[in-house]
């Protein structure tokens, strides 16, 4: 995430050369495009850490440091 990025609310994931920017609601792709694989894992992970992600969201905008979310196991 960046300070004070814009809306909706997103994060940015990497793999590779490959980047994109998926909405932290409901997992939309909103630019950008990663393998199906790790795409399937970064949907994996938006789903069990939805929450942190949107707290990590509103910190941002103030701004204020994000909370470390936790990789897939």
């Amino acid at each position: 995430m960046y300070w004070r990025d814009h809306p909706p609310p997103h994060f940015h994931a990497q793999y590779g050369e490959h980047w994109a920017e998926v909405a932290i609601e409901d997992g939309q792709l909103l630019k950008g495009a990663l393998p199906p694989r790790a795409m399937r894992m970064v949907e994996e992970w938006r789903g069990l850490h939805r929450g942190a992600l949107r707290e990590n969201w509103r910190r941002a905008q103030r701004p204020e440091p994000p909370v470390e979310i936790e990789p897939l196991p």
